[in-house]
């Protein structure tokens, strides 16, 4: 008996948190349902109340969106600089290559849900009125040109803060052009960190950093401490994500206006999306995984409880990057070198909720205009949706953003987007979860196919290797150096005895 419960004690203490934020989903959802009942008919919350109650889930947003930069160039540096520059090939071209079918297969799940159950058809037309307020002038072909201009920033230090958008405006000549392709291309730098940006110049300082081990060791070493340090204060902040996802679900379902009209005139909608992007999450990625690695996708799954929680509350994946790292290398066993190379891309590239998301709604709102798909057009939205979820970066309610793209590809209206935007913020948070599952899946199934060149690669680290890249300990305490002489680039440069850092 005693026996038993010190297993029972032994498995709450390994997975408090992660229940804990469980339970913190489901009260967040009990309490703002309640809170709802609170007014009298006919009242709401205003905009103030409802900024009270998301202050704490604001507060626990913000702490983690500031760990998204020191974690992706530390981490992206780090483990990109620790492997051999074949190795690092291998591991970025496998993890692409799994992301890229993921995406399609979740593109191709989405139509034929939709066409085949078609959730827009038969709709009265007073339910099909789009807001004009919500256009916005885009092109795909501009689109698609912004996400490689973002890959290469001018400036590292603004790419931080902001990332480059095309605007076009109507000619002065003739303000009342109505072909947008004809329009003057102008261009701005909006509010956003341009994570894509980010993660492109730290694989490649981390690649140069590789090809120069023996002579930068201490800034490889440097770049890993840093990343250990921030997975230290990422442990310190997760434990506040049970109370801050309360209060952000709390919030959230308080700003819906009416909710039995928004689930009664897009309830069939959302079933399709949520339901497709839950069978693709949780039965497509699973099996991919068992058949990969022949490991156990529910216990890895109930391992990555806490970052799926986190997700689901946040809507964010790259808000839930440091959770999900750690939820990974902790319970899961994945080698730091992979997770910490494949994550940071995964979360912006790797978007196959949002790809399924995508497909669906473009065809939803052409099913609701009455418009008959040839071939083609579903062709063509199958592509544009996988390149918009690329374009999407890890943050809420981006998706809905590169939707814009996708409409365009079947000449539908950028305003159309309003028509689905009532249940959007709900969507965003099933579609994040499994984002960050699928890059979870991503980086177990390319650990197990590194795992005998991650071992040979440690290996040479040890059988000599790290002698060459890290200097001799020195037995005097007050000196900084105690070498001779370190060798770099074949000569011998002669290091003072007693010089110090």
């Amino acid at each position: 008996m005693k026996m038993q419960w010190t297993s029972v004690w032994g498995f709450v203490r390994r997975n408090l948190l992660t229940t804990l934020t469980i339970l913190g989903v489901i009260v967040g959802i009990a309490l703002g349902l309640g809170l709802r009942a609170v007014p009298d008919d006919g009242e709401t919350w205003s905009q103030r109340d409802v900024t009270y109650i998301n202050y704490v889930g604001d507060l626990f947003l913000r702490t983690l969106k500031a760990l998204i930069l020191p974690l992706i160039v530390s981490s992206l540096i780090a483990a990109v600089g620790s492997l051999d520059l074949s190795l690092s090939k291998k591991i970025g071209g496998r993890a692409v290559l799994y992301y890229l079918v993921t995406t399609v297969l979740a593109v191709i799940l989405g139509i034929v849900l939709v066409v085949t159950i078609k959730p827009g058809s038969n709709r009265e037309d007073e339910e099909v009125e789009s807001d004009p307020s919500q256009q916005r002038n885009v092109t795909t072909v501009d689109t698609l040109l912004d996400l490689v201009r973002n890959m290469f920033p001018p400036n590292l230090v603004q790419a931080c803060t902001q990332q480059y958008q095309t605007v076009l405006k109507p000619p002065a000549s003739n303000p009342a052009e109505s072909d947008i392709y004809k329009w003057t291309i102008t261009g701005v730098y909006s509010e956003g960190m341009n994570i894509l940006g980010l993660v492109v110049a730290s694989i490649v300082f981390g690649v140069a950093l590789g090809a120069t081990k023996r002579e930068n060791a201490l800034v490889l070493q440097f770049f890993q401490q840093l990343s250990h340090i921030v997975m230290k204060v990422t442990g310190w902040v997760i434990w506040l994500s049970p109370v801050g996802v309360t209060f952000l679900i709390a919030s959230k379902i308080l700003e819906i206006e009416d909710l039995g009209d928004m689930f009664g005139k897009l309830g069939l909608y959302f079933a399709v999306v949520a339901g497709g992007i839950l069978f693709h999450g949780f039965v497509v990625l699973s099996l991919l995984y068992f058949l990969f690695t022949r490991n156990n996708p529910l216990r890895f799954i109930a391992n990555m409880g806490q970052a799926l929680a986190t997700a689901f509350g946040t809507s964010s994946s790259s808000a839930s990057l440091p959770v999900t790292m750690q939820c990974l290398e902790e319970k899961n066993g994945i080698d730091p070198r992979v997770s910490r190379f494949v994550l940071p891309i995964g979360a912006t590239i790797n978007m196959d909720g949002t790809a399924l998301y995508e497909a669906v709604a473009a065809i939803f709102i052409a099913q609701l205009r009455g418009l008959s798909l040839s071939f083609g057009n579903v062709l063509a939205i199958s592509i544009t949706a996988t390149a918009a979820s690329i374009g999407a970066a890890g943050i809420p309610q981006a998706g809905l953003v590169t939707l814009v793209m996708v409409l365009d590809t079947v000449g539908l209206p950028a305003e159309d987007v309003s028509l689905i935007i009532a249940v959007d913020w709900l969507l965003d948070r099933f579609r994040t979860l499994v984002n960050v599952l699928g890059d979870s899946f991503g980086a177990a199934i390319v650990y197990h196919y590194s795992k005998a060149e991650l071992e040979n690669s440690k290996n040479l680290v040890d059988g000599g290797l790290a002698a060459t890249t890290q200097l001799t300990p020195n037995p005097d305490p007050e000196l900084a150096f105690h070498t001779d002489a370190i060798l770099v680039n074949g000569d011998e440069r002669i290091v003072d005895k007693n010089s110090r850092l």
